[in-house]
């Protein structure tokens, strides 16, 4: 089932706005050009999701506690389990690219002398670690999850498999992808960025410590501005860092939106789906009326 809403059709490039509290009458723009016309939510199907498909793009540091000892917290990965299992549970298909940045930093560990080769691939191994705890939590919760590795080990993963892929996010299942690309030199994001266009997902949730794309530093600047909307040309003009520059490269040939939130924020993974305006999203051209 591909559908995203109650006219059958996806919405993939951008996401509805609202205006203080009335809704604008909104334009969804899927990849074979339709555009499809709503005027408010009670026209709509309740709690009908916008995206379908969707890779969460989670960094290794989201699974530790804030200021905690352990590289993994059995409480912070019990969190984000629960809000993947919200989302699932409205119907929508869940995969996940995970980090391993709690653990090991191979671009880190190659500035320190180390053959960057070998740093990344035990990056890789550190992705699959991350990849079992959040699976073991999962099927603890009672929702199937299944891991499959870019590297080849059969005793504790399945093997990347693009038609095992889809068909078990068509049964339901979350799919973890771990092991990154199974190369190195590239980056967890643009194993997000690969696998969502292997699988021909609907969005990227990019979950961060920050509510969305800043014109600069939130932290540094207070009159920081937050974007609600980009382009991805606007993202490249303005050499706005949403992901390095591969992964944001197959984003944009691939006409795969970017929605960048803050993972911390309960309930947000459920309204990132539901097309509310949180983060900021960034997607393909806006289309000429």
């Amino acid at each position: 089932m591909r559908a995203a809403n109650g006219n059958g059709r996806r919405a993939e490039d951008c996401r509805p706005y609202r205006l203080g509290c009335i809704f604008d009458p909104r334009i969804l723009l899927s990849k074979r050009g339709y555009l499809l016309f709503g005027c408010s939510p009670a026209a709509m199907e309740p709690e009908a999701p916008v995206y379908q498909r969707i890779v969460l793009k989670l960094s290794g540091e989201a699974m530790q506690q804030h200021g905690g000892r352990d590289n993994i917290s059995p409480p912070v990965v019990r969190e984000i389990a629960e809000r993947m299992k919200e989302v699932r549970d409205l119907g929508v298909e869940v995969a996940v690219v995970i980090g391993g940045g709690n653990i090991w930093r191979g671009l880190s560990a190659a500035d320190r002398g180390m053959d960057r080769t070998t740093a990344d691939y035990m990056g890789m191994l550190a992705t699959v670690i991350n990849a079992l705890a959040l699976r073991s939590t999962l099927e603890q919760m009672g929702v199937e999850a299944r891991v499959q590795t870019a590297i080849e080990m059969k005793n504790v993963a399945e093997p990347f498999i693009l038609g095992r892929a889809v068909r078990h996010l068509e049964l339901g299942r979350v799919v973890i992808f771990a092991a990154g690309t199974g190369n190195p030199y590239f980056s967890t994001d643009t194993t997000a960025a690969l696998r969502a266009s292997e699988i021909r997902a609907d969005v990227i949730l990019k979950a961060t410590k920050v509510d969305g794309v800043y014109d600069c530093d939130p932290k540094k600047f207070p009159d920081a501005r937050r974007y609600d909307r980009l382009t991805f040309t606007e993202a490249l003009t303005k050499r706005l860092q949403i992901m390095d520059s591969t992964a944001f490269s197959l984003c944009m040939d691939n006409k795969i939106p970017i929605v960048v939130f803050n993972i911390y924020k309960a309930g947000i993974l459920r309204d990132a789906v539901l097309g509310r305006n949180v983060g900021t999203l960034v997607c393909d051209e806006a289309p000429s009326k």
